[in-house]
């Protein structure tokens, strides 16, 4: 359904190492703060550009400064230290005014001309977030985009609860479900968990993905193995459900094999071996009671966290102001 109104967007972009890429981002955004027309010919404009510096390495806040300097829809917010992309997109969703809000990468690969596309399938099908699809393979190495992918199917198929086609930092909200969810987000919450406690609808729009304007992101290992942990977490008690049924199946496993050697020790059917059968028992019940405790200890750290009063971000004035003024 076409509107008539004109929709301003806040766009909010977590900025870590964008010295390389930040200026030719927001060059492709500029055009974008006068009026357009989607593809549905519903009207939109970008009523302010968020840049929210989390203390990363370079010369990025630098490059921060010089824009917000040269164009006054530019909106810098500074960050106390490094805090990750999701709180220092949190951070932005905060400081923005827009009926909408779109969330993207500092990198180039998120193309600004699908944010037509966004509002249009946001307002046909009455959705408060809209994640894009991209229909390009991922710049990213095979085991990164394999594990990506499975984490990402394990969430939508089993965690998060309800419908939900797929996540990603591309993404536009409504403005006040944005900054309510800003608002309440604990520390250690996965942004996009905490979306789906609030929408009603959630849906995806297609969309083309270009070559990151830098070097590929290269997360290690147990980077990405902390960011699956705390989409395991934020998603409420649905993993200790998955600890319970391990258990349930070695009690019922466990009384299976009972009496099937009390019935062999009776019947004199079972040998004097054992060892490797014992052996691989152990390895399993070991291993399924690590993973167990492992879940658990996830919970017990971020209920920890939150007890202690640990902050999501902090903000701050421009360091420079502070320290070389």
């Amino acid at each position: 359904m076409r509107s008539s109104r004109v929709h301003d967007i806040s766009v909010v972009i977590p900025v870590y190492a964008g010295t390389s890429t930040l200026n030719s981002v927001i060059d492709e955004l500029l055009p974008y703060a006068q009026d357009c027309v989607s593809p549905d010919g519903n009207k939109y404009r970008i009523s302010e550009i968020i840049l929210v510096w989390d203390h990363g390495p370079g010369s990025a806040d630098d490059v921060l400064r010089d824009l917000a300097a040269s164009h006054e829809i530019i909106r810098p917010v500074w960050l106390s230290r490094n805090f990750g992309q999701h709180p220092a997109t949190l951070a932005g969703m905060t400081a923005s005014s827009g009926t909408w809000i779109v969330t993207m990468d500092e990198d180039g690969q998120h193309d600004p001309r699908f944010f037509g596309d966004l509002l249009d399938a946001a307002l046909s099908r009455r959705a408060q977030l809209v994640y894009a699809d991209p229909q390009d393979s991922v710049p990213h190495g095979a085991l990164r985009n394999f594990s990506s992918r499975v984490a990402k199917w394990l969430f939508v198929r089993f965690l998060a609860g309800r419908e939900f086609e797929s996540f990603n930092s591309y993404r536009l909200i409504h403005g006040e479900i944005g900054r309510s969810v800003a608002a309440y987000t604990g520390s250690g919450v996965y942004l996009d968990v905490a979306l789906t406690w609030v929408v009603s609808t959630v849906c995806t729009a297609p969309v083309v993905n270009r070559v990151e304007g830098r070097p590929a992101s290269n997360y290690s290992f147990s980077r990405l193995l902390g960011h699956f942990g705390r989409l395991i977490v934020s998603t409420g008690t649905r993993p200790l459900l998955f600890v319970s049924l391990i258990g349930a199946v070695f009690v019922a496993l466990g009384a299976v094999l009972t009496v099937y050697v009390i019935a062999g020790s009776l019947l004199g059917d079972i040998p004097v071996g054992g060892w490797a059968s014992t052996f691989v028992a152990i390895l399993v019940v070991g291993g399924a009671t690590l993973l167990s405790l492992g879940i658990i200890a996830q919970y017990v750290g971020a209920s920890t966290n939150m007890s202690l009063g640990k902050p999501l971000y902090v903000t701050v004035r421009d360091p420079h102001d502070n320290f070389d003024a």
